[in-house]
């Protein structure tokens, strides 16, 4: 298991599905977690106390992804527990299906602010700290989407692509610092989001879930299989590691095949 004890990690949207996975590995690994995100009070402030059961300190503050001074108050936040953010994982992001022509103005806007531009104001607001302690590691989640293109997912995909940019940009400039930066690209994953696309989908069609499945959602996806919260753990782990020290403005693909096509 990977030792990040002493360490303290944000990430973004960490509230539910592929977030809160990353935040219990963290934790289970000894890493302080700040979670992020909205839900459920209740639901949110459970997840804090299980995380803290497993012997580290864990914080949520609700900064919302839209609003730059919000999201340096996330970053403060973090750097209250040990004077430093040691592990940034941009994770926030919100979909939206359309023809471009039919596309809502709002939508975009939102989907570039959350999906892109915060991971921008996160990672300006933990580097200071990161580049004082001469280590660091970044993880922004990308999306199979920052590499290839899909109709109807304009705002995403544009998105998406910043993001690879982005990682490639951030790693260059602190490549000297003990830094890393980098993205980890995922196919389509059950998250509860997707399972409930999944349903609605085989009522719309008059399909069975299995078909939905194999024939819609992962008829790109070569291996037919979902790609699992524990695959994209092991990934996330393996780049905060020392280990992972190599890896450095990389886009690590988990997609079943998606791309080699």
């Amino acid at each position: 298991m990977t030792n990040l004890k002493g360490q303290t990690a944000v990430i973004t949207g960490s509230t539910s599905g592929i977030g809160k996975h990353f935040a219990m590995a963290l934790a289970e690994s000894g890493a302080n977690v700040v979670l992020n995100g909205f839900g459920d009070k209740d639901e949110i402030e459970a997840l804090r106390k299980e995380l803290e059961q497993k012997g580290v300190t864990a914080l949520y503050n609700g900064a919302d992804m839209t609003k730059p001074d919000e999201i340096d108050d996330l970053i403060r936040v973090g750097e209250s527990i040990t004077g430093v953010v040691d592990i940034l994982i941009n994770n926030a992001g919100i979909q939206k299906v359309a023809p471009i022509e039919e596309f809502p103005d709002d939508k975009w806007d939102a989907i570039i602010a959350i999906n892109l531009s915060s991971a921008f104001h996160t990672i300006k607001h933990a580097l200071p700290k990161m580049k004082e302690k001469g280590r660091g590691r970044i993880i922004n989640l990308a999306s199979v989407h920052g590499l290839v293109a899909s109709p109807f997912k304009s705002a995403y995909v544009t998105a998406k692509h910043g993001i690879i940019g982005l990682t490639k940009t951030v790693a260059l400039e602190v490549a000297e610092h003990g830094i890393t930066c980098n993205a980890i690209c995922p196919g389509y994953v059950k998250t509860p989001l997707v399972e409930g696309q999944i349903a609605d989908t085989a009522k719309a069609r008059g399909m069975t879930e299995e078909e939905v499945k194999k024939d819609v959602l992962l008829a790109a996806q070569p291996s037919k299989e979902f790609i699992t919260y524990e695959q994209l753990n092991a990934a996330m782990l393996l780049l905060v590691s020392d280990a992972g020290s190599g890896f450095n403005g990389t886009d690590l693909t988990l997609d079943g095949g998606w791309t080699a096509k």
